[in-house]
């Protein structure tokens, strides 16, 4: 049996062929897809206004049912959580702004 490069096999006539009528497959079914979709959206439209209002409805009746699951702060744990970002953004603010400030002099210093 004589061995036969892989370039060789892909190609032969036959190995067209094959790869030929792949592609006419692929592109037969991409046909078939669009036209099924276009005959989707013909139906989808005739209903679109309809069927959105009803999708609406629905969102807001689950938003409605998810919010009452969830637990809210107390007034109090809002105040204090409120407070400590508070405190917590003005450590902040005051330590980069020593730090740039001790930089710009430092850098002021090389440079002059």
């Amino acid at each position: 049996m004589a061995n036969v490069s892989d370039t060789e096999r892909k190609n032969s006539p036959g190995a067209q062929a094959r790869e030929k009528a792949g592609r006419d497959k692929t592109a037969q079914a991409a046909g078939k897809h669009a036209r099924r979709d276009a005959a989707k959206k013909d139906a989808d439209s005739s209903q679109g206004l309809g069927r959105k209002v009803q999708e609406l409805k629905d969102f807001f009746e689950e938003a409605k049912v998810e919010l009452k699951k969830v637990t809210w702060p107390s007034r109090k744990e809002a105040q204090a959580t409120s407070i400590a970002v508070l405190i917590l953004t003005v450590v902040m603010a005051v330590f980069l702004g020593l730090t740039d400030m001790s930089l710009s002099k430092i850098v002021e210093l090389l440079l002059s």
